[in-house]
């Protein structure tokens, strides 16, 4: 009986040892499953006129909207999230193109598309008014609806936002003036390049999850390329829409961000009317990967002072009005 007991044991193990070497995918895809959980985030969809968009959902109160950035997907967001579901409304799509949802050949993915198909996405879920993060390109299409749409945004987080003109290259730009894409990864080895541009740290990844996100990464490459050319064809310019934001924003920046450089700061505290900044030490581009807790810690106090504002003022308008 010892011996049988002792057997079963081992040709489990065996086949558990399989699985993490042979089958990574489903590894991910449990790892996946196990931080949605522990995030109280669970994954939904919805139709929005020509796409699927898949997301991520969890807990009560104000609605935040998190928008991920270029080449990422809704689970960017996932460990950032465990620390606002506990007092609010957390919604996560991938972006149309990205990730889970659709990706149609025959759309346009550029930046404008992208937030009509978010408030698209807000309407059919039947949202009010609510709070905008978003992280790199995510944080671009956040300020363009900002700018769009003052009458249903609360608040902007802008984490390292896309589409500024930089006072200083960065390491990715001088790339692109090179004709190198890091972003646009066909092999393992760029695989492991693109991450050695995204953190300062980056976060510690089991073997045969990193295959199959390198493998994940490969295969969306084709499209991935598509979608850079749509929004480089709208030529947009960040810059133009900051004065229209009337929303209180708060700018979180790595310092040694590869990506998109610190620099871009200036134009963001010169353009933008009510903005708050954080900058990063010995960050990169992903701080909501790289460090979760900390630049969720930095949101939430941003989102209770701006609260506390916003009960100041409609307390001195009340009393105003009783003078």
């Amino acid at each position: 009986m010892k011996k049988k007991l002792a057997f079963g044991f081992i040709v489990i193990v065996l086949l558990l040892v399989a699985a993490y070497l042979l089958f990574p995918e489903i590894l991910l895809n449990l790892a996946r499953d196990v931080e949605r959980r522990s995030s109280g985030l669970a994954k939904k969809e919805a139709r929005v006129d020509d796409h699927q968009i898949v997301y991520l959902e969890g807990g009560k109160g104000e609605t935040i909207l998190l928008l991920h950035g270029y080449g990422g997907d809704k689970d960017n967001w996932t460990r950032f999230a465990k620390y606002l579901t506990q007092d609010y409304h957390v919604l996560i799509p991938d972006l149309p193109g990205f990730g889970e949802s659709s990706k149609l050949s025959t759309e346009n993915y550029d930046i404008e598309n992208q937030m009509r198909r978010m408030d698209r996405f807000t309407e059919v879920l039947k949202l009010g008014r609510f709070h905008v993060a978003g992280h790199s390109m995510g944080g671009t299409i956040a300020a363009v609806y900002g700018a769009r749409h003052p009458q249903k945004v609360l608040t902007l987080a802008l984490i390292a936002p896309a589409g500024l003109k930089s006072p200083q290259k960065s390491e990715f730009a001088k790339l692109l003036e090179k004709g190198i894409n890091p972003f646009l990864v066909s092999t393992p080895d760029e695989y492991e390049k693109l991450i050695s541009y995204l953190f300062v740290k980056p976060p510690p990844i089991p073997a045969p999850i990193k295959v199959a996100l390198a493998a994940q990464k490969i295969s969306q490459m084709a499209f991935n390329e598509k979608i850079l050319k749509d929004i480089r064809k709208a030529h947009l310019s960040l810059e133009l829409f900051l004065p229209d934001i009337h929303a209180p924003v708060l700018i979180i920046w790595g310092d040694t961000d590869k990506i998109l450089d610190v620099s871009c700061v200036s134009i963001l505290e010169r353009k933008l009317k009510n903005s708050r900044t954080v900058i990063m030490k010995e960050m990169g581009h992903v701080p909501i990967l790289e460090r979760p807790q900390e630049t969720a810690t930095f949101y939430l106090d941003f989102l209770k002072n701006t609260a506390d504002e916003s009960s100041r003022s409609d307390s001195d308008r009340l009393l105003r009005k009783t003078r």
